[in-house]
């Protein structure tokens, strides 16, 4: 038989997780990396990050539009985040991951990252000078302990921008 918790007990239980929880580290950036890049992403801009399954191509599109994927009965365009930007194309295999945007963007966009590097905390990193940064998507540009250079993904002006949103290609 499961044990009873007193409404008491279970009160003082819930105060002493959440006083926990406020005083522990936050991690709410999430690491992505694309060939020669690394990423951040806050989490309240995520939806989910899973092990890419299989893309069904879509014709007469951009190469960087890689096709659609189906995630629990729900057809989602993936669009490899790296050859996008014009960089190296990422194998949908392997340690590669989609990220999911959140629901906050609507449904349906996926991208494709060649892997996860996990959640860290703002204070992990320093911001840099981003003068020479022209892509509208990069919010921030900054550093690690390390000294390595880290973007940090504005997912919503992404999914804004006209050359984003123009995945088709007309025919030759």
């Amino acid at each position: 038989m499961a044990r009873r918790t007193s409404l008491r007990e279970f009160q003082e239980s819930l105060a002493q997780r959440l006083a926990e929880s406020r005083e522990g580290e936050r991690r709410t950036l999430l690491g992505l990396e694309t060939p020669g890049e690394n990423w951040l992403v806050d989490l309240a801009d995520t939806g989910e990050v899973l092990p890419v399954p299989l893309i069904a191509s879509v014709p007469m599109t951009h190469p960087w539009y890689r096709g659609l994927v189906n995630v629990r009965g729900n057809l989602c365009g993936v669009v490899d985040f790296s050859l996008f930007q014009a960089g190296e194309p990422i194998t949908p295999a392997g340690s590669a991951r989609i990220l999911l945007a959140g629901a906050l963007h609507g449904s349906g966009i996926a991208l494709l990252f060649a892997r996860t590097s996990g959640l860290h905390g703002p204070d992990e990193f320093g911001e840099e000078d981003d003068a020479d940064e022209q892509r509208p998507w990069v919010s921030q540009v900054l550093s690690d302990v390390q000294g390595r250079k880290w973007l940090k993904l504005d997912i919503g002006a992404l999914v804004r921008n006209p050359a984003f949103l123009e995945a088709g290609v007309l025919e030759a």
